[in-house]
């Protein structure tokens, strides 16, 4: 298993000010956008997000998003390490998916084909 990437979530509590923050760390331009009661705004490596906290708080569970070249052999690899899938792989509007805990604890959201 290869991570190609990885784009780190970070809650903010206003989406504004962090914006120009990161804008002017990565050099890059922001995309912002709304999904499921979040603002959302991508930032280079960066995933910012602010809203309510009982969205905000289940989103902010995961700590990041890891693209793989192979979702299916990614979810195995974890699982057989001692990782539990927390979501199986599935196709979204956003591409093919997956959510799985570490062994450590820490919780991923894995995409790719």
């Amino acid at each position: 298993m290869t991570i190609t990437s990885v784009v780190l979530r970070r809650r903010v509590a206003d989406l504004g000010p962090a914006l120009d923050f990161y804008v002017r760390l990565t050099g890059q331009p922001a995309t912002r956008f709304t999904l499921a009661g979040l603002d959302l705004a991508s930032v280079g490596p960066f995933l910012l997000f602010s809203g309510p906290d009982g969205i905000a708080e289940g989103f902010a569970g995961v700590a990041a998003s890891l693209t793989v070249a192979d979702l299916d052999a990614a979810v195995t690899a974890c699982a057989a390490a001692g990782g539990e899938v927390i979501d199986a792989p599935a196709v979204t509007p956003n591409g093919k998916r997956a959510v799985v805990r570490h062994p450590d604890g820490a919780v991923y959201e894995y995409l790719g084909g």
